[in-house]
C-alpha cells in the first residue's frame, strides 16, 4: 500500500495462507503473482524495496521468524496479509490459517494475530502499514463484527484493507480487494494511501456478485486519542523530581502501583491525554491505548527530538500499558530501552528514573512463563544491572542465579 514517499529503502512482507483441502475458504495465494508484478516500491512508497513473500508457509513459528526479521528493518515497513481468520474456542483469540491448519489443531497450527500485534508494537510509530484481504469463519466474522476489529489490533500502524464472512458452502473467495489494488499500481498510477482505498472500495462495491457485508478498515489510529498533527506543541513538566513508585523487588507479587508511576504529559493548550489513554487500557481497550501512546510518542518524537524527556515519557507509558495488558515481555523490553534512553541522557546509574526503570524491567522479567523468551531477553537485563544494580541487594546475582537454574535444569520458566 502506498505510503508518503520515503528516501530509505522499505520492506514489503506478502503472507499468502490458507488451509489445503476442503477447509480452503479463499484462493489467498491467487493474489501473488499480481503483486509480484507491481514495483517494491510501490508496495511501501519508498524509492527502493526488499520484497519477501511467504506462500502457504506451514509452521507459525517460522512465519513468526520472518516476520521479526521484517520488524527489525529500519525504514518503513509494509505487511499484506490475505488468507481465512479463525476464532480459538479455549482463548476466544483471532488466528491466520496456515496451510496444515484444521479446527482440531488451530492453537498449534496457525498463527496468532496477537503474535502479528505483539511484533508490530515494537516498531518506530507511523513507519508501518498493515494491509489485510481476509475472510473469517463464523465464529470469528461474529467476533471481529461486535468488537473494535483488527485495526485495534495492529499497534501504531496505519490499516487498510477489508474481512469479509464466509463464502456460500463449496466456494472459494477472492482477495479482490488486493487483486485491484495491484492492477492499479501496475498501471502506473500512484495515488496515496486513502485515495487508492477509497477508488479500490468503490471499484469491488460495484462489481456483480460483489460480497457484502464487509468489515472495511482504513485507519491510521483509533480515533479521539491521537495527537494532533499540527498546532500547540506537546509540553511535558521536568521528569525530574519525586522519585518513581517503589517497585517491589524481583519476584515480589506486583501491585496495581507498580509501575505506574510517571508523571503526566499536558498539552500547552487542550486536555491532558494521558487519561483517556489509561482509560482505555482500564476499560480493556489494551490495543487502542498502546496504539494512542505509540502515536503520542512519535509526536513528542517529532516536536522535541529523540531521546527528549518528552519522548522517554511516552515509551514509559507504553511500557506500563504493555504490563497492563498482561505482555511482561514486551513491558521488559520498553523499561531497558526507556533505562537506555535516560542512561543516554547522562542521567546517573543511581538516578531514581534510571533505577526504577531497570527495577520495572527486572519485574516484569520476573514474570515470563515462557523459557525462551526470558533467556532471549536475559543479557540484556544482566547487562543494564550491572550498570544499574538498583538498590535491591543482590538483585544480578539473584537474576543470573535464575538463569542458571534454568540452562541446568531445562525445566522453563515456572512461577
Amino acid at each position: 500500500m502506498v505510503i508518503d514517499r520515503e528516501d530509505t529503502a522499505g520492506t514489503a512482507l506478502l503472507l499468502a495462507a490458507a488451509p489445503v483441502g476442503k477447509g480452503r475458504l479463499i484462493d489467498a495465494v491467487g493474489v501473488l503473482p499480481a503483486l509480484a508484478a507491481v514495483p517494491p516500491g510501490a508496495l511501501t512508497g519508498t524509492d527502493a524495496a526488499t520484497l519477501v513473500e511467504l506462500a502457504d508457509p506451514l509452521d507459525p513459528q517460522a512465519v513468526l521468524t520472518r516476520l521479526r526479521a521484517a520488524v527489525a528493518t529500519p525504514g518503513p515497513l509494509s505487511l499484506y496479509v490475505t488468507g481465512q481468520l479463525h476464532l480459538d474456542h479455549r482463548q476466544q483469540l483471532v488466528h491466520l490459517a496456515l496451510a496444515r491448519t484444521s479446527p482440531s489443531t488451530l492453537r498449534y497450527t496457525a498463527l496468532p494475530w496477537h503474535w502479528i500485534a505483539g511484533e508490530l508494537r515494537l516498531r518506530r510509530p507511523g513507519t508501518t502499514t498493515v494491509v489485510v484481504d481476509l475472510v473469517a469463519d463464523d465464529q470469528a466474522w461474529r467476533r471481529l463484527a461486535a468488537g473494535p476489529g483488527l485495526p485495534a489490533l495492529c499497534h501504531g500502524a496505519r490499516v487498510y484493507g477489508r474481512v469479509v464472512p464466509p463464502p456460500p458452502r463449496r466456494a472459494i473467495a477472492s482477495p479482490d480487494y488486493l487483486k485491484a489494488c495491484a492492477a492499479i499500481w501496475r498501471s502506473g498510477a500512484r495515488p496515496s494511501l486513502a485515495a487508492l482505498h477509497e477508488q479500490v472500495v468503490a471499484q469491488i462495491s460495484a462489481e456483480p456478485g460483489a460480497t457484502l457485508g464487509a468489515l472495511v478498515f482504513a485507519a491510521d489510529f483509533p480515533p479521539g486519542l491521537v495527537p494532533p498533527l499540527s498546532g500547540p506543541p506537546l509540553s511535558v513538566p521536568p521528569l525530574s523530581g519525586p522519585a518513581p513508585a517503589p517497585v517491589p523487588a524481583p519476584g515480589e507479587p506486583s501491585g496495581r502501583s507498580a509501575g505506574t508511576a510517571v508523571p503526566p504529559a499536558r498539552q500547552e493548550t487542550g486536555a491532558d491525554p494521558l487519561p483517556a489513554v489509561l482509560a482505555a487500557a482500564e476499560s480493556g481497550r489494551h490495543d487502542e491505548a498502546a496504539a494512542a501512546a505509540a502515536a503520542w510518542e512519535q509526536h513528542a518524537h517529532r516536536t522535541h527530538g529523540s531521546g527528549s524527556p518528552q519522548a522517554i515519557h511516552w515509551l514509559e507509558v507504553r511500557a506500563d500499558l504493555a504490563r497492563l495488558a498482561g505482555d511482561p515481555a514486551a513491558s521488559c523490553r520498553l523499561w531497558m530501552v526507556a533505562a537506555e534512553a535516560r542512561l543516554t541522557r547522562r542521567q546517573t546509574s543511581d538516578d531514581p528514573e534510571v533505577e526504577g526503570a531497570v527495577d520495572r524491567a527486572h519485574h516484569q522479567w520476573e514474570q515470563l512463563r515462557d523459557a525462551d523468551t526470558a533467556r532471549a531477553l536475559a543479557p540484556a537485563l544482566i547487562a543494564l544491572r550491572r550498570r544499574v544494580p538498583g538498590r535491591q541487594r543482590g538483585a544480578l546475582q539473584v537474576l543470573q542465579r535464575r538463569l542458571e537454574r534454568w540452562h541446568d535444569s531445562s525445566e522453563g520458566v515456572t512461577g
